[in-house]
C-alpha cells in the first residue's frame, strides 16, 4: 500500500534543488550541524580542562544520549500532535538560550563544569523535540519517494561540514577559549529557526478527531508506536542494530579527547587534534555520495548488512592503534561504514512508517538505540576507565559494533526485500512485512 492510495495520480515535483521548501529544511539542518559540530570539540574540551578528569568529560557523551532516554517517546508522539513547525523552531529558541549561557557564564567569570554539562543536556533535550518533527516533516516536502536521495543531500553537506569544522574548531582552541566557541552553536540554532519558520508547505496531516491530549491518552498513543516499531521485524531489527552501534559509538565518543591526547599523544588541540575528529566527515562525504547509486541497485536492508561487518571491524583497528596516521585513515573508513549503516536505518524507516506514526516511531526507535544504547555505552566506557584503564575500555566497548554485525546478518534483514516507497497500514506491522 502506497502512502498516496490506490489510483491516486502522482504528484508532480520540482527537483529537490529547485524545491524552494526542502531548501529551507536543508539549510536550517546544515546551520544547525555547524554549530552542533563546534559543540561537539569545544564541549568536551572544556569540561576536560574545567575538571581535567576523563570520566567527567565523558559524561558529556552521556548527556546526548540521556534525553532521548528520558524524552523520547512522549515527545514523538507529541510532535504527531501538534504543528510540527511550530515543535521545530521553539525546540531551536529553547536550545539557543541554553548553549548561550556558557559563554555568557564565562564572561562573568562563574562558569563551572557542572554548568557545561547541564547547557549540553538542555540543547540535546530541546532536539528531542526538534527531531522527532523533523522526522515526519521530510516525507511531507519529498514524498517518500524520495526520502533517499534527500537524506543523502542532508547528509552529504552534513559530512562535508564534518570534515572543516572540526578541524578548524581544534586548531581554534589553540588561540580561543571553548566557551566562547560555543556562541556559534546558539547563533545556528537561530538560524535554524529562521528558515524553518519560512517553510510553506503543511508538515501535519490534520489531526481532526484525535481525543483530547491527557496523560492516559498520550500514554496510549506512544504504546502505539511502540508496538508498530516492535511488531514490524525490519524495523525492530534496524533499531536492535542502532543500539549496539550506539554503543560502540559513545564508547568511543565519550573517550576520544582524551584518546587523542595520551595513547595518540596529538594534545587537546592543533591540526593534528581537529583532522582526528575532522575525518569523520569524510567517510561520511564518500558514503552520501555513493548511497544513492547504490540505493537504485540495493535496499536499504542489504546495504545495512554490508556496511555492519566494516563497521565493527575497523573500529576496533583505531581503538588498538598508537598511530595517529592509522587511526587518521581508520576513521575514514569507519566513518563510511557506521555513517552507512545509519542512513540507510534511517530512510528505511521513514518509508515503512505511516505517516501518523512517524514522529514516534522515530523517537522511539531513537530512545531505544541512541538513547539507551549511547547514554550506557558512555558510562559504560567512562567507568571501564576508571577500572581497566583507557586502552581496555576503548577496545572494549568499540567490539560491541562486531556483535552487531552479527545479529544483523543472524537477524530477518536477511530475508527482508524493504522497497522504496512500500509503507505498512497503521496496525499492520505486526510479522515483520514492509
Amino acid at each position: 500500500m502506497t502512502e498516496a492510495g490506490a489510483g491516486a495520480a502522482p504528484v508532480a515535483r520540482p527537483p529537490l534543488r529547485r524545491d524552494r521548501d526542502f531548501r529551507r529544511y536543508w539549510l536550517a539542518r546544515e546551520v544547525s550541524i555547524t554549530g552542533t559540530l563546534v559543540t561537539a570539540v569545544a564541549l568536551p574540551v572544556l569540561v576536560y580542562r574545567l575538571s581535567g578528569s576523563p570520566s567527567l568529560t565523558a559524561l558529556i557523551t552521556v548527556v546526548e544520549g540521556l534525553p532521548y532516554l528520558l524524552l523520547g517517546l512522549f515527545s514523538g508522539a507529541l510532535s504527531d500532535r501538534l504543528d510540527r513547525r511550530r515543535v521545530m523552531v521553539v525546540a531551536d529558541v529553547v536550545a539557543a538560550l541554553a548553549i548561550v549561557s556558557v559563554p555568557l557564564a564565562h564572561w562573568f567569570g562563574t562558569l563551572t563544569a557542572p554548568h557545561a554539562l547541564a547547557a549540553g543536556f538542555l540543547s540535546q533535550a530541546a532536539f528531542v523535540f526538534f527531531d522527532g518533527a523533523a522526522f515526519g516533516a521530510l516525507p511531507a516536502i519529498v514524498g517518500r519517494d524520495r526520502i533517499g536521495e534527500a537524506n543523502a543531500a542532508i547528509w552529504g553537506v552534513g559530512s562535508f561540514l564534518d570534515l572543516g569544522v572540526p578541524m578548524a574548531t581544534g586548531v581554534l582552541l589553540a588561540f580561543v577559549d571553548p566557551a566562547v566557541l560555543l556562541g556559534v552553536d546558539a547563533l545556528s540554532f537561530v538560524a535554524s529557526a529562521v528558515c524553518v519558520f519560512g517553510i510553506r508547505t503543511q508538515l501535519s496531516q490534520s489531526r481532526s478527531g484525535l481525543p483530547r491530549l491527557r496523560p492516559r491518552v498520550l500514554v496510549t498513543e506512544v504504546g502505539e508506536g511502540l508496538r508498530f516499531l516492535w511488531g514490524h521485524a525490519g524495523v525492530r531489527s534496524q533499531t536492535i542494530i542502532g543500539f549496539l552501534l550506539s554503543l560502540s559509538g559513545a564508547g568511543f565518543m565519550s573517550l576520544s579527547v582524551p584518546f587523542a591526547d595520551r595513547l595518540l599523544g596529538v594534545g587537546t588541540s592543533g591540526l593534528r587534534f581537529g583532522l582526528l575528529f575532522a575525518v569523520w566527515g569524510v567517510g561520511g562525504m564518500l558514503v552520501a555520495a555513493i548511497t544513492p547509486w547504490l540505493l537504485r541497485r540495493l535496499t536499504p536492508n542489504r546495504l545495512t548488512l554490508l556496511w555492519l561487518p566494516v563497521a565493527g571491524v575497523t573500529g576496533v583497528v583505531v581503538t588498538t592503534t598508537s598511530s595517529w596516521a592509522v587511526a587518521v585513515v581508520g576513521m575514514v573508513v569507519w566513518g563510511v561504514s557506521y555513517q552507512g549503516v545509519i542512513l540507510n536505518s534511517m530512510t528505511y524507516r521513514q518509508q515503512v512508517t505511516p505517516e501518523p506514526l512517524l514522529g514516534r516511531v522515530n523517537t522511539a526507535g531513537r530512545m531505544l538505540s541512541f538513547g539507551v544504547g549511547w547514554t550506557f555505552g558512555a558510562l559504560g566506557a567512562s567507568a571501564l576507565a576508571g577500572l581497566v584503564g583507557l586502552r581496555v575500555a576503548l577496545v572494549s566497548v568499540v567490539a560491541v559494533g562486531l556483535l552487531a554485525a552479527v545479529f544483523g546478518w543472524l537477524s530477518p534483514l536477511r530475508r527482508m526485500d524493504g522497497r522504496p516507497g512500500s509503507v505498512v497500514p497503521v496496525g499492520a506491522g505486526r510479522g515483520g512485512g514492509s
